[in-house]
């Protein structure tokens, strides 16, 4: 064999080596992508399934959140609930001690052929002045709450001195819960725009009314027909008792109801 051939055939052998550890390197470079690529296939499972499982555990969370604010605020509703019969109770029961306690102190005629008796509302009613006012939970339109107090044996409020406007406004001022939840009162211009009458036919007394600056209005946003029933209310009360405003006939609205007092 020449000297030439067996160069040739020794580049020849040298070009396979090659060859083979190419495709060799190309191989183990392939396998490692297509592991890597696994891998992160993997990794992106695992991550999904953690941001679900963060997702679920963060809704759950949330819920817990929002069924223990709403179990607050039931609470304290309730406490608020239970206070307002606390008082209600203890004015009721301090209502009765004074009246008990004046029949005692007071002297008695010897010709008296009658015994006198304390006044005394239902549950649920507020006594002051020898009447009961009853305050609603629920909201009806003037004419409705009208309907409602006569079936309760009484009628829309007529307020007819100072001292009345002052309990109605303390009692209301401490009931409402928005600047807008007002009660209605037996007061109303239906019949004449601008003639304001009680429910019993009688004129308002100008120096005894108690309209909040700039009222009545007559306003039309909520009624075209404007405003012609009157309602009260000033949260915490009003300092001059100024708490009467004009309202919609149609709004629906709570409402003071009164009557006189039993005796017995």
């Amino acid at each position: 064999m020449s000297r030439a051939q067996s160069y040739k055939e020794g580049e020849a052998a040298a070009s396979q080596q090659a060859e083979s550890n190419t495709g060799s390197k190309v191989r183990s470079e392939r396998v490692a992508l297509l592991l890597l690529s696994a891998l992160l296939a993997a990794a992106a499972v695992v991550i999904y399934r953690l941001s679900f499982a963060h997702f679920q555990t963060n809704k759950n969370l949330q819920m817990l959140k929002d069924e223990n604010e709403a179990m607050r605020k039931n609470l304290t509703m309730l406490k608020d609930e239970n206070e307002a019969m606390r008082k209600n109770l203890t004015e009721k029961l301090s209502e009765l001690s004074s009246c008990t306690s004046e029949q005692l102190i007071r002297p008695k005629p010897a010709e008296a052929k009658t015994t006198e008796s304390c006044p005394t509302c239902e549950l649920d009613w507020d006594l002051n002045g020898g009447k009961c006012y009853y305050f609603s939970t629920n909201y009806l339109t003037w004419d409705q709450s009208r309907s409602v107090c006569k079936g309760q044996g009484a009628d829309l409020v007529q307020i007819n001195s100072e001292e009345e406007q002052r309990f109605l406004d303390n009692k209301v001022g401490r009931k409402m819960t928005y600047f807008l939840d007002w009660f209605w009162i037996g007061l109303t211009d239906s019949k004449e725009a601008g003639r304001w009458l009680w429910v019993d036919d009688s004129p308002l007394n100008t120096s005894l009314s108690f309209w909040y600056k700039n009222e009545p209005n007559n306003l039309t946003g909520e009624n075209p027909a404007g405003e012609h029933c009157a309602s009260m209310g000033a949260q915490g009360g009003a300092t001059d008792l100024k708490s009467w405003f004009d309202r919609s006939c149609n709004v629906a609205q709570r409402r003071i109801c009164e009557k006189a007092a039993k005796t017995g």
